[in-house]
């Protein structure tokens, strides 16, 4: 089926460029609402027919012709210029107003027109140049007939939806087939914390395919540079592996940064239990036991667990002090400064320098330690105003009961 309207595309292959006039009247509308109401409905929605372009700025013909003429093929001669754009063309196509500054400059000033230069530079630009008839051009991941901006909520390249729209081909293994790679790149991002946060949770800042891949000019990262490509995000986390020990036995043996302790398209939320010695922390890999590696990753472990069980501690002394009603809002405010430092040093880590991270952990020790004192101290003002109160009441007690033996005495006599 030729549905190749495209709109998307090209405003200008001979059939001349758009006209608001024109589109309002466009005869190829008028018919196909006939032969194909949802086609034009979705047309009506497009980006480019709103901003006053029509069918003839992409296919040519002759718009003019009508169905009263009596021969609407007319419409479709292809001596007017008419087209039903081949595969292997779509990508020009769409590049003829969209690598044109002048023109794309009529509808948005900031408009770029680098798409398709970046796009010939990219995997499937190159496959697309070879003829490779399976390999996804503009229309494959923006749509046909109902073209929407990437703002656009419902667009297939809105953010939330990219990981599907790149899925269509990258999950199918029929398509893929041939081209030896992988098709549960879909499945596993789905799974990880970077879907959790954009998909489930709506975070638009969270990365899905083409944030590490590339928009136009998508290419695999290759082993030395996905490290970059993570800390386009994790900037801290990346500076301070570039300074620790692992950035140069990583290049040496060839492995990639990041993705060699986090994973790929899986990445999971981080944890404690990646760190140190136990069978599952990602340490022991490559660091046996006995090794200084081995040494220094259950020490970092033991540290971080053990400012993290402090803090812990602190906060249930402070907890239990402001229940009874004492007045313990500055250790708590203290004790936030004291997770600040265990958030540090769990991305200190990065830097593999036990000496360094020692001292985020003495310090977030050091505020643990004064946060829960002073909600023993706490504790004990309220123990000692108890003991204090039970015995002024014993007094009152006593001196209203002899009181009212005396009263009574007198009434006697």
């Amino acid at each position: 089926m030729w549905h190749l309207l495209f709109v998307l595309l090209s405003i200008g292959n001979g059939a001349g460029q758009g006209n608001p006039a024109q589109s309002t009247t466009s005869t190829c509308i008028q018919c196909h609402q006939e032969l194909n109401p949802e086609l034009v409905k979705g047309f009506m929605e497009d980006i480019h027919y709103q901003q006053g372009l029509s069918c003839h700025n992409c296919h040519g013909g002759d718009s003019t012709v009508g169905v009263e003429s009596g021969n609407p093929q007319e419409a479709m001669n292809p001596a007017k210029g008419f087209v039903r754009p081949a595969h292997g063309k779509i990508a020009a196509l769409c590049a003829s107003c969209h690598s044109d500054i002048n023109y794309m400059r009529k509808f948005n000033p900031q408009a770029r027109v680098d798409q398709y230069s970046e796009y010939l530079t990219s995997v499937h630009g190159k496959r697309y140049q070879a003829g490779d008839p399976k390999v996804a051009t503009c229309t494959d991941c923006h749509g046909v007939h109902g073209i929407r901006t990437t703002k656009d909520p419902n667009s297939p390249v809105y953010p939330v939806s990219v990981a599907a729209t790149c899925g269509r081909c990258h999950a199918d293994p029929q398509r893929m087939a041939g081209y030896g790679i992988p098709t549960d790149q879909l499945e596993l991002y789905s799974k990880s914390v970077h879907a959790e946060a954009l998909i489930k949770n709506r975070d638009l800042a969270a990365p899905t395919c083409n944030n590490c891949h590339g928009n136009h000019g998508a290419v695999p990262p290759g082993v030395d540079s996905v490290a970059n490509v993570c800390g386009q995000c994790h900037a801290g986390q990346w500076d301070l592996f570039i300074q620790s020990p692992h950035k140069a036995a990583f290049a040496a043996a060839g492995f990639p940064a990041c993705v060699s302790c986090h994973g790929n398209h899986d990445v999971a939320r981080t944890s404690d239990e990646m760190l140190g010695i136990d069978p599952s922390s990602k340490c022991v890999m490559c660091h046996d036991k006995g090794s200084k590696g081995y040494e220094v990753a259950a020490a970092m472990k033991a540290g971080i667990v053990g400012l993290q069980r402090n803090l812990d501690a602190a906060h249930q002394v402070l907890g239990r002090a402001e229940r009874a009603g004492m007045e313990v809002g500055r250790p708590l405010y203290d004790l936030v400064q004291g997770r600040d430092r265990l958030v540090r040093a769990r991305v200190e880590v990065h830097r593999f320098n036990l000496t360094v991270l020692q001292k985020d952990l003495e310090e977030g020790n050091k505020i643990a330690a004064g946060a829960e004192q002073s909600g023993w101290d706490a504790l004990a003002e309220l123990s000692f105003r108890r003991k204090g109160l039970a015995v002024s009441s014993v007094i009152l007690l006593s001196m209203i009961g002899m009181l009212l033996l005396k009263i009574r005495q007198r009434g006697r006599k």
